[in-house]
This record gives structure tokens, C-alpha cells and sequence, in this order.
């Protein structure tokens, strides 16, 4: 490991014919020559800064793809029919509104629209991941096609808990309460786990960074008591394990495999990875659904080069700059930063490799995500008790930062933490547990103008 201004640059050498330095064009470049100077709601939502031209179709209707509501089939529109038959929402969008981060309901009156809820039974899949549900499979979905009843609705309340600071100021936090009504039986003893659609800018970027290098992270970590383990997890398209890099448990790995999962979950689109349609056994002895079970026919609902495209735009996004990376006092909120220790986990600088597909746009790029793409545990309080292949249920893979402080300019929001429990940054940060709690306590006995420094640290990224 290197410094480079001030920052940790993991650099692996593959070999010596391949090894090679990526140039740091700096700190502000968070996505290296990928980087977009945007700051409206469109942050994150523009092309990679260096993509070329002639890919740009490619990403275009990749963008297409991502931002089509899908209609039930049969219908006239051929290239985008297959909704269903149970499904959470109608298009990639829905839930990444503008490419960005979703929320959770507000109260039990709302639905989830850019959320849901995974489900399983306590044990292991035949491939090592969640046991799924015999009814309910590996997640509600709350709408479906006319003629069939949803899988059922899950709303949830907040329990408001009061606190103070050291010093004497008050917060206060919020705990989520979930009630959920099913629609094809109960379901005693099923774990869940409510999840908000993340943000999509950089995913290129963090498929590109070398697995020797986040397995070197995890070496120093467990050297310092941090303990941050990789999460390997079947790969549909080998049909072995791969370490995991997407997903709030780092449970995918691969973007390829994550679009298509989640256009089977949370659209009920059939795609050349996962062919079946999204109904269990179970369901299938319903009248309602034996008419659809079979809607697909012979062919997928998400064309092969649909999903080729889609996948090119997820790998493609740009990320947006670190504003006022100069600004006094942003460096000293980040030097708290560092020095409470959440560099840790979020770990600030990568250099990444040469990318899986060739996609040399995000191959040796030196950025700068805050992430690790390690699992830690992160304590009872933020647990969801639901296993995901080598993480438990209090383990959660590190979410990068780039780009935390414009969610509110992109998606008219501030709310966090992979449920959304917490309402702005100050309330992410007090909800830290486990491996965290340390960085949690330095950051509560902090004065006042310490902790807005932090703060306004983390805004700028």
C-alpha cells in the first residue's frame, strides 16, 4: 500500500507485463477520468466523462431499457411486454428514480415504491444463499398483473427513540416497525429483510477494482480488529462462487447477474440467466395463476441484447466530483474522518484494474468510492437476523460515499442506511454498531463544531 495526497491507493500487480500506474487526475475526481461535474438532479444520471462516442447507442438504449415502464404480455408493445405475473414495480426507474437512491414509506398509509422485502426460511439454498420461502420465494412483490392478487403489502411505522450528546444536544432517532398482510397464506418463521433501491453511478468502476485488492483490505483490517470478511456467493454465470460485490450484503456478483435478478424480482422479467418465471411452486396451484404460469412461453421477456445494453449503462454511469475538496474546512472534517477511524471500512482510494469486459472506460482508473466492498458486522441494532450466503445477520457490506451528498439534489431526499431508518447523515452515523460503535462514540463526545465539520466532509462527496 501507497499514500498518494494523503489517501491509501491499494495497488495490486497482476504481472509484469500488465501492471501499470493509473494517472490521479485528484481528490475531486471521484470516479478518476469518469468523472462528471454536474450537481443538478441529473448527478447521477450522465455518462461516464470519457466514454466513447461510438458507444454512446449503447448506453442510450441502455438508458432506454432502464427507464421503460414494462406492460403485461401479450401485448402490441413485443420488446417490452412480460410484466409479471407478480412484480414490485414497472421499470428499473421506479425504484432508482433518476439513478439514485430510493425511500422507505413515511407511514403505514404509504407503499413501498422504491423499496421492498426480501424474505427466506432459516437455512441455505441449494446454491448456499437464502433458503427461499416455499410461497413467498426470496421476496414479497406487492403488485400484479389484472387478474392475479399480489403477493401481499408490508407497511411499517416508526418508533421515535430520544438521545443526547455528551455536550447536551438532543436527537432523536427513528426505529422501523414492519406489519405485514399476505395474500396466499401465512408464513410462521420467515426472516425478512427491507431493503431501499440504492444509487447506480460508479458500479463499473467498483466491478473493475482487482479482487486482490479488496482481499488486501480485508488482510490489514483483521490485522487492525476491524474484521472485514468478503461475501463469495454463487455466480449464475459460471455456476460457481464468486466473491461478492453488489447488494446491500454484497450477495452478487456480477452486474450482468444483478440486472438480471432484479428484472425477474422486482419486474417479473425472464432474461437468458434466470429463465423461470417468478412464481413458486406453491402459487402455481392457484387458478388465478395456472393460466400464467407458463407467460413466457419458450422465449425471455428481457432480450438477450436488451440485458447487454442495460448492463453497459449500469457499468457506464458517471461519478459526479467532490465539490469544495479545498475548503478548510472540509479537510479538517476530513482528517475527523480519518482519524475516528471510519476510513476503516470506507476506505477512500482504490486503483482499479482491467475490467471484466474489457470496458476500458473504468479499467485503471484511480477513484476514490469509500467503500470496501467488505462485510462488517455492524450490531443488533441495525440486524435484519436474515443470512445471505457468508453473511450473517448483522453483516452488511460497506456502501460507497461517492455521491452521498447530492442525493438530496437528485431524489429530494436524505434518508439512509440500507432500510432508510435514518433521516440525514448524523443519523446514519449514530445508528453505526459492531465493528462501527467505536467511530459511533469518538463521533458523539465530539464538540459541536467537530461534528458539523464531519458533516459538511461528507456533504462534499
Amino acid at each position: 500500500m501507497v499514500m498518494c495526497k494523503g489517501f491509501p491507493i491499494v495497488l495490486v500487480l497482476l504481472s509484469l507485463s500488465e501492471c501499470r500506474r493509473a494517472r490521479d487526475p485528484g481528490l475531486q475526481y471521484s470516479g478518476g477520468e469518469t468523472t462528471v461535474f454536474v450537481t443538478s438532479s441529473l448527478a447521477f444520471s450522465s455518462p461516464a466523462a470519457n466514454l466513447d462516442v461510438d458507444k454512446m447507442p449503447a448506453f442510450t438504449f441502455g438508458n432506454r431499457v432502464f427507464n421503460t415502464n414494462w406492460v403485461t404480455a401479450p401485448s402490441s408493445t413485443k420488446n417490452f411486454d412480460g410484466l409479471g405475473p407478480f412484480f414490485n414495480r414497472v421499470s428499473c426507474s421506479s425504484c432508482h428514480l433518476l439513478d439514485g437512491r430510493g425511500q422507505p414509506p413515511e407511514t403505514p398509509k404509504d407503499t413501498m415504491d422504491s423499496m421492498l422485502v426480501r424474505v427466506s426460511l432459516p437455512g441455505e439454498s441449494e446454491v448456499g444463499g437464502p433458503r427461499p420461502h416455499p410461497i413467498y420465494g426470496d421476496q414479497i412483490n406487492d403488485r400484479a398483473i389484472l387478474g392475479v392478487k399480489p403477493e401481499g403489502r408490508i407497511t411499517v411505522r416508526y418508533v421515535e427513540i430520544a438521545g443526547n450528546y455528551p455536550d447536551g444536544k438532543h436527537y432523536d432517532l427513528r426505529r422501523p416497525v414492519y406489519s405485514f398482510r399476505l395474500n396466499y397464506g401465512d408464513a410462521p418463521g420467515i426472516l425478512f429483510s427491507p431493503r431501499v433501491a440504492p444509487a447506480i453511478h460508479g458500479l463499473g468502476l467498483l466491478e473493475a477494482i482487482p479482487e486482490a485488492a479488496i482481499l488486501a483490505i480485508a488482510r490489514l483490517q483483521a490485522s487492525s480488529g476491524i474484521q472485514g470478511k468478503p461475501n463469495y456467493v454463487f455466480n449464475a454465470l459460471t455456476g460457481g462462487k464468486s466473491l461478492g460485490r453488489f447488494g446491500w450484503k454484497a450477495n452478487v456478483p456480477t452486474l450482468r447477474q444483478q440486472n438480471a435478478g432484479a428484472a425477474l424480482g422486482d419486474i417479473g422479467l425472464t432474461s437468458e440467466i434466470f429463465p423461470r418465471e417468478n412464481i413458486t411452486a406453491i402459487q402455481k396451484d392457484n387458478k388465478a395463476l395456472a393460466s400464467v404460469a407458463g407467460l413466457g412461453g419458450d422465449s425471455v421477456d428481457l432480450k438477450t441484447e436488451f440485458l447487454d445494453d442495460l448492463t453497459f449503462y449500469t457499468q457506464t454511469l458517471g461519478v459526479p466530483a467532490r465539490r469544495n475538496h479545498k475548503d478548510p474546512e472540509i479537510r479538517k472534517g476530513e482528517q475527523i474522518f480519518s482519524q475516528i477511524g471510519c476510513s476503516g471500512c470506507h476506505v477512500p482510494t482504490f486503483e482499479t484494474g482491467e475490467h471484466p469486459a474489457g470496458i476500458k472506460e473504468v479499467s485503471h482508473q484511480v477513484v476514490h468510492p469509500y467503500t470496501d466492498l467488505l462485510l462488517h458486522d455492524m450490531g443488533s441494532d441495525l440486524a435484519d437476523g436474515r443470512p445471505d450466503f457468508q453473511a450473517s445477520g448483522s453483516e452488511w457490506r460497506t456502501p460507497p460515499l461517492w455521491g452521498i451528498g447530492l442525493v438530496e439534489a437528485v431524489n429530494r431526499h436524505t434518508t439512509l442506511l440500507h432500510d432508510g431508518r435514518a433521516r440525514n447523515l448524523e443519523e446514519a452515523i449514530l445508528w453505526h454498531g459492531g465493528q462501527a460503535a467505536r467511530a459511533r462514540e469518538a463521533f458523539k463526545n465530539m464538540s459541536e463544531k467537530e461534528r458539523t465539520l464531519l458533516l459538511r466532509f461528507l456533504k462534499s462527496l
